[in-house]
């Protein structure tokens, strides 16, 4: 009998294992899109807990496949389940489920990468960024591949405050590789320290939660498996476009092993290039000799602002790629060589 003035916590149907579902409609993961399932219950409870209080909240789960984690969400209490997956076998499966719990599932046949997020929550869900989070999270637990350019695009919406976030400070509870999350959470001078660490923290409260061992997957990946949790910070520690932030930080770690110097100076076109790096360097007050996971982000925060003042002054020089540079110096060496061989072959067909 219910107690009085309480709500009965929703609970499914009896419904077939996640187990038994992967061989009613033979699901096999797919090596290609790197495709675990997590079949423990227990794991999925633990991951979704891990979100925060869900009871009437609004949740995107980013690849449901076979559905564990789905299950978990809906037995928190959730007022809306959006699940967006890409791989159109496991969609009768989640009807399964969709079913099972009458108006709280929608199910979209689409890709995350491509996937236009400002409409997937009611406009009465929104909050100003400076409010507490709003009732939204997106959970998954994404396939390797997709991973890290996944994070990397929602950083970048955090950043412009579109997509998941036009709502607001909305939170995200995600697995990666145990070795990519650790990257994502790596403090100065750890050895995993990257751009990663950067472009994360300086945007997002970044939390390593826990790790899964390898073995609770099917089929067993090669490395363990970690759940990482993001809340949009009110105010980014770098306050410069994305873009800018990026193109810094992705210079620095180019060269991780050698001294920062070496990656900032690709920053700059080869004429002129040591001066104005030392100009970066000495009005960023950065010691030239830090390796790049040795920097703080306070002294990423100076380079960013002081190569933002160096932009101003010299508009053409954000567009400026030192990649293209080198590829078009290589083009510009072999059309020598090759002019240099058709004029030997001439001379030598005169004599």
């Amino acid at each position: 009998m219910a107690v009085p003035g309480k709500v009965a916590a929703f609970r499914l149907p009896p419904l077939p294992t996640v187990g038994e579902i992967i061989k009613l409609f033979r699901l096999k993961a797919q090596k290609q899109l790197s495709q675990n399932f997590l079949l423990d219950l227990r794991l999925t409870d633990k991951i979704v807990r891990q979100a925060g209080e869900l009871k009437n909240a609004h949740v995107c789960e980013v690849g449901p496949g076979p559905g564990g984690i789905t299950r978990s969400i809906l037995s928190a209490g959730v007022e809306q389940l959006l699940l967006i997956e890409k791989d159109a076998r496991f969609i009768p499966g989640l009807q399964m489920l969709s079913e099972a719990a009458p108006g709280k599932v929608r199910i979209v046949h689409g890709d995350i990468l491509t996937y236009k997020m400002e409409k997937a929550f009611p406009k009465h869900l929104k909050k100003n960024w400076e409010d507490e989070p709003p009732d939204i999270h997106i959970i998954g637990n994404l396939p390797f591949s997709v991973s890290t350019p996944l994070i990397i695009k929602w950083l970048e919406n955090v950043s412009k405050k579109d997509g998941p976030f036009i709502y607001g400070r909305t939170q995200m509870t995600l697995t990666f590789q145990k070795e990519v999350a650790e990257r994502l959470t790596a403090n100065p001078g750890g050895k995993q320290r990257s751009r990663l660490s950067i472009m994360s923290q300086h945007l997002c409260t970044v939390e390593n939660c826990f790790v899964i061992p390898g073995q609770a997957f099917v089929p067993k990946p090669e490395v363990d498996v970690a759940v990482v949790h993001f809340t949009p910070l009110v105010q980014p520690k770098i306050q410069q476009p994305f873009e800018l932030v990026e193109k810094v930080v992705r210079s620095v770690f180019q060269f991780r092993r050698k001294y920062c110097f070496r990656g900032i100076e690709t920053l700059f076109p080869e004429s002129g290039r040591l001066k104005r790096t030392e100009q970066l360097m000495m009005t960023a007050n950065v010691d030239p000799t830090l390796r790049p996971f040795q920097l703080s982000m306070s002294q990423f925060r100076n380079l960013c602002n002081t190569y933002r003042k160096m932009c101003d002054e010299d508009p053409g020089l954000f567009v400026y790629n030192y990649r293209e540079e080198l590829r078009q110096k290589k083009m510009m060496r072999n059309l020598q060589k090759s002019t240099s061989q058709r004029n030997q072959i001439e001379e030598e067909d005169q004599l």
